[in-house]
């Protein structure tokens, strides 16, 4: 079958896609940037990769019109823009508009559970959106699940940061909210077995894990897990918005995803019983059996996907990173060093480690109070660190940095910062000649831009010489 993917560089896109490889099947990734589809896949035969925005339907004449299914993963959970509604509202029309004019058989759409009588307004949307995608030229498979547990998914880095942080939680009423939390490895099993079944068209499941739990047991039975005694008192007291702010400044996440969090948290999502774990033969895992899981994936450095890594964790950035690869050089400030390397291998290597666990090898305590810094101010921050500790690619978030390029074989590290600047930043490193050149560029806006760049100056002085010392020196 020829499977069109749309999110293919999401969480579950990323995860999905490999299953229907292995399955014989040729895969047709839609992406908006291409130059963040993962790079394995300009180089497996069984994979295209086009270039589409469903907002822009001028460029969806690039989906080819031959496919026999798709899959439809896109959401926008937390959107900045105050009329996300009407904007995945547009992506589904686009959608269905233009699958209509090919030859597909199945959509499947994976979508979350809405069976409470109130609905955060993203859980309306995503309700909205089902509707939008039913045509009667295709048949439409709906999957809704609630909360998604495994490596690098939002909820799973949301609980670890909470409950490895924190030792004792004073925590708002929301945390005694039910839900039914699902493991990443089942809801791909749905999405992946419900392919060309034709008993599933023009049905809807909820699918979801064994347990009815709240999210306070949630965090109490992940500390299990993970050996640890937390204590947690629940507070009727924290309003939405300072809701939002702990989970801010506790987490790794973002402002605008802790405020659509906060909004869906305080509703219970319980699904509805069917027969459909009978007919693709799945016996959902349970929750501490899910987080077991993903910390084996974790420990063995194999994470496939990470919300980080999504653009809904940028601070700055949308789409398009092609746009930043040329630097600019005129209105800039630079700070230029370049040193000799001995050992280029074990320099490159050291290089792709940088940031995260590793640290930026210079002035640690520097890096961490501009991370604070940052998030005191609105910003990201150091919390989202990265998903591999040794890989690179094109649309990895790094600390409070997005990777624009990176390609080993021409020793080349592009990252672009997404921390609240008055001006935009990139950080470049390049191997040429057995030499390094470390080149940090800064594009001020206004006199507020230009007076950063000399407040910060002397501390630029000592890192980057800190830092580039410690990457030639192996």
């Amino acid at each position: 079958m020829k499977i069109l993917v749309t999110g293919a560089t999401g969480y579950i896109g990323k995860r999905l896609i490999p299953l229907l490889i292995n399955d014989g099947h040729q895969v047709v990734c839609a992406v908006r940037d291409r130059w963040r589809a993962d790079k394995n896949y300009a180089e497996d035969e069984y994979i295209e990769v086009v270039e589409a925005d469903f907002l822009k339907p001028e460029t969806l004449d690039n989906i080819p019109t031959d496919i026999d299914a798709a899959y439809y993963l896109i959401h926008s959970m937390s959107n900045s823009s105050k009329d996300f509604k009407s904007l995945e509202e547009r992506c589904a029309k686009n959608f269905k508009s233009c699958l209509e004019n090919t030859t597909v058989k199945q959509v499947i759409y994976l979508s979350g559970i809405t069976n409470d009588d109130k609905l955060s307004k993203h859980l309306k949307s995503r309700k909205n959106v089902e509707e939008h995608l039913k045509s009667e030229s295709y048949a439409l498979t709906i999957f809704k699940a609630g909360i998604i547990v495994g490596s690098g998914s939002s909820s799973f880095e949301i609980i670890r940061d909470l409950v490895e942080k924190l030792p004792f939680m004073i925590a708002p009423k929301w945390l005694n909210t039910k839900t039914q939390p699902i493991a990443v490895r089942d809801v791909l099993s749905f999405l992946h077995r419900g392919l060309g079944r034709e008993e599933l068209y023009n049905r809807t499941y909820d699918v979801f894990g064994p347990e009815i739990m709240t999210y306070k047991q949630m965090l109490l039975d992940f500390a299990k897990v993970r050996g640890l005694k937390r204590y947690i008192l629940t507070v009727p007291v924290m309003t939405p918005k300072l809701s939002s702010y702990w989970l801010y400044f506790v987490t790794s996440t973002s402002y605008k995803l802790a405020t659509a969090l906060v909004d869906s948290m305080g509703i219970q999502i319980i699904g509805k019983a069917s027969n459909i774990n009978e007919v693709l033969d799945i016996e959902p895992i349970t929750y501490k059996q899910a987080v077991s899981l993903a910390f084996e994936k974790i420990e063995q450095n194999s994470i496939v996907s990470s919300w980080k890594d999504s653009m809904v964790s940028s601070g700055r950035l949308r789409n398009n990173l092609h746009k930043y690869i040329n630097v600019p050089k005129y209105g800039c400030f630079k700070d230029y060093k370049e040193r000799p390397v001995s050992n280029t291998q074990k320099t490159i290597d050291k290089i792709w480690s940088i940031g995260g666990t590793n640290g930026w090898y210079y002035g640690t305590v520097l890096w961490r109070i501009r991370g604070y810094l940052d998030k005191l101010v609105g910003g990201i921050g150091l919390r989202r660190g990265r998903t591999s500790p040794t890989n690179l690619d094109a649309g990895d978030a790094l600390d409070f940095w997005r990777v624009i390029f990176a390609d080993k074989s021409q020793q080349k590290l592009l990252l672009y910062a997404e921390m609240r600047l008055p001006g935009e930043a990139w950080l470049e490193f390049k191997i040429e000649d057995n030499r390094l050149k470390q080149t940090a560029t800064f594009r001020p806006r206004g006199i507020w831009g230009r007076l950063y760049w000399y407040a910060v100056l002397p501390f630029h002085s000592f890192i980057f010489n800190g830092m580039i010392n410690r990457l030639v020196n192996v």
